[in-house]
C-alpha cells in the first residue's frame, strides 16, 4: 500500500493586493488548502479572492506582522506550511523542489527561498538583494515565531534548517510611490518595535544610518551594477531608514507630552 501523500497548508496575508492576489492564488493551487488573512482590504481584493471558493479567507484586523503571521498559521490544518506574501511566485523548478521535500520522511523542519527581486519586469541582481532569503516552507509543528519582533518576524525553528535551489520571484517593486510607501511603512514599524525597547534616535542616527545604508548597498552590495534601478533601490532602502529614526523621535516626543 502506498503512503499517503503528505499535505500542505499556503496561506497569506493581505491588504489592498488586487493587482497580485489572483495571481498568487493561481500560483500556489497546487496546495492542499489555501488561508488567506486579509486585514480589510479597501480595494478589490476580497471581491477577487471570493472567486476562488476553494480559498479560504478569514478577515482580521492587522496589529503587526508577527501577531497577523501566528494567528493565520494557527488556522492551517497540516502540519507542512507554505507562507507566502503576495507579491511573489513560485517557479516550476522550485515547485517541484516543495512537492518533493514535503514526502520525504527526512525533511528538514523548515526551508529558505531564496529570492529574485524583480525591478518592475527587470531582475535585480544586486543592490543588497542578491543574497536575500526568508523562511517559506516550514513544519507548523517545529516553528514558532518570536514575541518581540513586530516587523521581519523571526521564526525559531526546532530542527534543521536547509535552503533550496530553486528561487522564489519577488515582485516588489511596482513603482516608485509604491516601493516608497512600503519603506516608509517597515521604517515606522520598525520604530515602534525599537520604541518598546527604549531605543531613542539620536542626531547622529539621522545622518549616519541612512548613509551607511546606501553606501553599504551601493557600493559594497555592488549596487552601482544595477545602474538607475540600483540608485532607486538604494536611495529608497535608505528613505525607509531615515524615517524609522524620524517615526522613533516623535513617539517619544509623543510621550513627554
Amino acid at each position: 500500500m502506498d503512503k499517503a501523500k503528505t499535505k500542505i497548508s499556503a496561506l497569506l496575508i493581505t491588504f489592498n493586493e488586487e493587482d497580485n492576489i489572483e495571481a498568487v492564488l493561481d500560483n500556489i493551487n497546487f496546495a492542499d488548502e489555501i488561508i488567506v488573512v486579509d486585514s480589510f482590504s479597501t480595494d478589490n481584493t476580497v471581491t477577487l479572492i471570493k472567486k476562488h471558493p476553494h480559498v479560504k479567507l478569514i478577515q482580521r484586523e492587522f496589529t503587526n506582522y508577527t501577531d497577523q503571521k501566528k494567528f493565520t498559521m494557527e488556522q492551517a490544518t497540516h502540519d507542512w506550511i507554505l507562507f507566502l506574501d503576495a507579491d511573489e511566485r513560485i517557479t516550476p523548478g522550485l515547485k517541484e523542489e516543495i512537492l518533493e521535500v514535503t514526502q520525504n520522511d527526512a525533511s528538514a523542519s523548515a526551508y529558505y527561498f531564496l529570492r529574485t527581486f524583480m525591478f518592475k519586469k527587470e531582475i535585480l541582481r544586486f543592490s543588497g538583494w542578491q543574497s536575500d532569503k526568508n523562511y517559506r516552507l516550514f513544519k507548523k509543528s517545529k516553528v514558532h515565531f518570536t514575541e518581540d519582533r513586530i516587523v521581519h518576524e523571526t521564526l525559531v525553528v526546532d530542527g534543521q534548517s536547509l535552503t533550496l535551489k530553486n528561487k522564489l520571484l519577488h515582485y516588489s517593486f511596482k513603482n516608485h510611490h509604491d516601493y516608497k510607501g512600503k519603506m516608509f511603512k517597515y521604517g515606522r514599524m520598525k520604530a515602534q518595535e525599537e520604541f518598546l525597547k527604549g531605543k531613542k534616535a539620536r542626531w547622529y542616527h539621522f545622518i549616519f544610518r541612512p548613509t551607511y545604508k546606501f553606501l553599504n548597498h551601493y557600493v559594497m552590495r555592488l549596487g552601482f551594477l544595477d545602474g538607475k534601478k540600483g540608485i532607486t533601490i538604494c536611495y529608497l532602502n535608505a528613505l525607509g531608514v531615515l524615517e524609522r529614526y524620524r517615526e522613533l523621535k516623535r513617539l517619544h516626543n509623543q510621550k513627554s507630552h
